[in-house]
């Protein structure tokens, strides 16, 4: 199944809000590890955004998990770019 990079940007206009809906947020990330959907998530250490390794079938499945994310149904997040991405190497390698 295809591993997808999301990219969350955030700005200050939404850190309340995110804030607010964090614990959410990562129950449900938890939930997607626990499925397989998802392999890895985290902050970007400046506060600007998240990276989020993502299994999906296709773009369009991958645009409906994410409008699940709490982040999302809350409009907390700035913009949200992903590519499918093929690791050589690695952990998430074939």
């Amino acid at each position: 199944m295809p591993i997808f990079a999301v990219h969350y940007t955030y700005t200050d206009a939404t850190a309340a809000g995110r804030d607010e809906h964090r614990p959410a947020h990562r129950d449900w990330l938890s939930g997607r590890v626990d499925a397989g959907v998802v392999l890895s998530t985290g902050p970007y250490t400046d506060g600007s955004g998240a990276l989020l390794l993502f299994r999906a079938d296709d773009a369009e499945a991958l645009e409906k998990v994410l409008a699940q994310d709490p982040f999302s149904r809350a409009g907390v997040i700035d913009a949200v770019r992903f590519a499918q991405w093929q690791p050589v190497f690695g952990a998430f390698a074939d």
